[in-house]
């Protein structure tokens, strides 16, 4: 009786397919766990989604809409009152949800503006107070540009 020597696998089969499997891990994996790429993309489409949210609020309200900014977020308020004052109510968010403090949005990750943009409000007329590009950290992110007289937001 023979004994078969094809049963398993050799030892250069073993170390090739782990090798392989080794430089796989290390090109491939990054590249799949790597999420600030969608972080950055996804505040930015956000920030532009509420400032256009905010201009459309205040002429749809007609009253002023204030736009507060910190190094990682955006806020919005609106003027209880019909001439410009203090923004002192909460603006509801987009599906008609109240949200204590104001209608938010929030950075994820290592995304923030650079430099943190000046505060502004759109008038009743849909105005913005300040022309302003809003920029943010990263690589390949577009600037957003708030036109006073419009009051137009675009990229």
């Amino acid at each position: 009786m023979q004994r078969d020597r094809h049963a398993g696998f050799t030892t250069v089969e073993l170390v090739v397919t782990i090798v392989l499997i080794g430089v796989l891990a290390a090109i491939a994996l990054p590249q799949l766990t790597g999420t600030s790429a969608y972080d950055q993309l996804g505040f930015t489409d956000r920030t532009l989604a509420i400032l256009q949210y905010a201009q459309k609020s205040a002429i749809s309200r007609r009253r002023q809409v204030c736009v507060t900014f910190t190094a990682t977020s955006a806020t919005l308020r609106f003027s209880s009152a019909f001439t410009p004052a203090v923004c002192d109510t909460d603006l509801t968010g987009p599906g008609g949800e109240l949200i204590p403090g104001g209608f938010t949005i929030a950075a994820s990750g290592q995304v923030k503006y650079a430099p943190t943009p000046a505060n502004f409000t759109f008038n009743p007329l849909g105005q913005a107070s300040v022309g302003q590009a809003i920029t943010f950290n990263g690589v390949n992110v577009r600037a957003i540009t708030v036109e006073s007289d419009t009051g137009y937001v675009h990229y």
